[in-house]
């Protein structure tokens, strides 16, 4: 009798312990406690994702109209807009931005009309501010600039959208940049074919802002 004893105290035992243990595995972690499982810091988990490479306008809206004092219809007054670009990836050495119109294609070639092209820009930098000089190709931070036409009327950098007058069809310019993992080395009259055959393998981020714009 007493070993049946001895055995039921065990069997109970063993019943109550099985159950705290279930209680403590369905239980929610603390406050403050870190989580369990895949993923979890500290345990092996992939960290988060870092954030994407991005270009943003103070003064202009991704899909929204590209304010007239950025393009012909300001005349001899128009500048460059303010743009400022943000989380560069890991390894980022330069910075390149080409701005051009999507809509033409002159002559049928691939390539449409190129209206700003800076490369160089250092990693450092994270913005341009409005109306960067535009008659020179040298900028005071060692980057470069072209409009694909330098020169033409005294303009070298920033050639201000003009579409043709009352012509209801939308022209969308786009503002491209890059992130790259080298600098390069190109001559003033560079081409936005050599930009992007130089910059080809060394893109490691890339965003656009597009704006459109018609007169």
């Amino acid at each position: 009798m007493r070993k049946i004893a001895s055995w039921v105290a065990v069997a109970a035992l063993l019943s109550i312990a099985s159950a705290v243990l279930s209680l403590a595995q369905q239980a929610p972690p603390a406050a403050g406690a870190p989580p369990d499982g895949p993923g979890a810091p500290g345990r092996g988990g992939a960290p988060p994702p870092p954030p994407p490479f991005r270009i943003v306008s103070p003064d202009m809206v991704d899909g929204s109209l590209l304010p007239q004092q950025f393009t012909c219809a300001a005349g001899a007054a128009a500048v460059s807009p303010p743009l400022q670009w943000m989380n560069a990836p890991r390894g980022t050495a330069s910075f390149a931005l080409i701005v051009h119109d999507m809509e033409p294609r002159p002559q049928k070639k691939l390539d449409d009309i190129l209206h700003w092209m800076v490369w160089n820009i250092p990693a450092t930098a994270t913005k341009f501010p409005q109306g960067i000089p535009s008659n020179t190709a040298d900028l005071p931070d060692g980057s470069h600039q072209t409009n694909g036409n330098s020169g033409q009327g005294g303009i070298t950098g920033y050639l201000p959208p003009c579409p043709p007058q009352n012509v209801p069809l939308l022209h969308h310019y786009a503002f491209d940049m890059f992130a790259l993992d080298t600098k390069v080395d190109l001559p003033e009259t560079t081409t936005r074919a050599d930009l992007m055959k130089a910059i080809n393998g060394h893109i490691i981020g890339h965003d656009s802002l597009v704006v459109p714009f018609n007169r």
